[in-house]
């Protein structure tokens, strides 16, 4: 479980192919080290991986097949800024949502807004999303966890605006994003429990 909270940014060192998963290999950014022991969860770009190997300096995950279809990250390169969180510990705040680090989809940047102050980014959802996000609610992309201000429904996707302070845009890799580049998405997952336990299977 994360809060979507990101704690520091790392970069990309290696990507290492190998037989239906890659080795991604990623430099910390910073004086701490992330990974206690091997086997820690860490959200990688929102998406919950398992330390393989780690160094003072670095950590490595396996990304399997499943892993790289699903979520943005096998669209990673050498010296990409990937966001980086440590697993939530029992009694820890709760400062931004609740995040399982299962990516549901990946979403598009439709724009950017730089303004005095902070950034308005729309981004665009698939059609199967849109029941999930509401005007103030939360949503995690790449792995932060973010405050929805404004949602368009289309017949085919929707498009939700988000406000970025400039902390968040300074201590996360969303200086990186570009229009028409490709993020992960989590959806609240409260939302995705209540439409389950109303079902009619369910509701019997």
């Amino acid at each position: 479980m994360f809060t979507g909270l990101v704690e520091q940014v790392g970069r990309i060192q290696s990507i290492e192919e190998r037989d239906g998963y890659k080795v991604l290999t990623l430099t910390i950014l910073g004086a701490d080290v992330y990974a206690e022991k091997l086997g820690d969860s860490i959200a990688v770009n929102g998406c919950c991986l398992t330390v393989t190997r780690r160094s003072e300096t670095t950590m490595s995950f396996d990304a399997s097949h499943e892993t790289l279809a699903r979520t943005s990250l096998g669209q990673l390169r050498n010296g990409s800024l990937v966001n980086l969180e440590r697993a939530l510990k029992a009694g820890d705040r709760l400062g931004g949502h609740m995040v399982a680090g299962h990516v549901d989809a990946v979403a598009t940047v439709r724009s950017i807004d730089q303004l005095p102050g902070g950034w308005n980014i729309w981004v665009t959802l698939g059609k199967d999303l849109a029941r999930y996000v509401i005007p103030k609610g939360s949503i995690a992309l790449d792995g932060i966890s973010l405050t929805i201000n404004e949602v368009k429904d289309e017949a085919q996707a929707s498009h939700v605006r988000l406000t970025l302070i400039p902390a968040t845009i300074e201590g996360t890799n969303v200086q990186t994003w570009t229009p028409g580049g490709i993020i992960n998405v989590e959806v609240d997952m409260v939302g995705k429990y209540l439409e389950r336990m109303a079902l009619p299977h369910f509701s019997k």
